[in-house]
């Protein structure tokens, strides 16, 4: 009898034991856990951070990009700006250079009128000079399209100055007589209006 009461004890003993091993091994597995737990989390912290300082430096790129492209793109408004106005300001440069030679012409005609010539020679002198001068004018008027406005046939207040009223009866009621001063268009602009008679009947 007294050995089965120490064969029960040493069976609770071992059960003790054995439930104090498991209770063991369950607080080792759970301070595993928290142990790795607390590793993960220091690791996420890290990769977060790392996450903060790379998208930090990515903006940063980002906002030197934008701030090159806004500079160049202010220094080609700037010149196109400028180029614009001078443009503007040099437009007739190309017509003012080809009048030169008109200028010269007129100079040459009058330079010749110093010499000891005879006043027929000095008259045939200055026609051919002038004469020179005209030629000079309408081809640089032609290179840059400056046209004559036609005074043939029917009036038209757009591009003709009434400045007579005649009786004529080779003409039909409100053509144009006669043209007292030349008109001229630039392309399909009016520069002056050409001053006519036209008839009244």
């Amino acid at each position: 009898m007294e050995k089965k009461e120490n064969d029960m004890k040493d069976e609770n003993v071992e059960e003790t034991l054995q439930k104090n091993d498991i209770e063991i091994d369950n607080n080792e597995v759970i301070n595993d856990e928290s142990v790795n737990s607390e590793n993960n989390q220091e690791k996420e912290s890290l990769s977060l951070e790392d996450k903060i300082i790379q998208l930090e430096e990515q903006l940063k790129q980002s906002e030197d990009k934008y701030y090159r492209v806004h500079a160049d793109f202010e220094n080609v408004k700037k010149r196109l700006e400028k180029e614009k106005y001078q443009a503007i300001d040099y437009a007739s440069e190309k017509f003012a250079k080809d009048l030169l030679t008109s200028i010269d012409t007129l100079e040459m005609a009058l330079a010749s009128s110093h010499g000891d010539l005879s006043s027929q020679e000095l008259l045939k002198k200055l026609q051919e000079g002038i004469d020179l001068t005209i030629k000079n004018f309408n081809t640089a008027f032609e290179k840059h399209d400056i046209t004559i406005v036609e005074t043939n046939g029917e009036f038209d207040p757009n591009f003709h100055d009434a400045v007579m009223q005649v009786n004529n009866d080779d003409y039909e009621n409100g053509h144009i007589v006669k043209s007292l001063q030349k008109g001229y268009k630039f392309k399909d602009r009016l520069l002056r209006a050409a001053m006519v008679s036209i008839c009244k009947k």
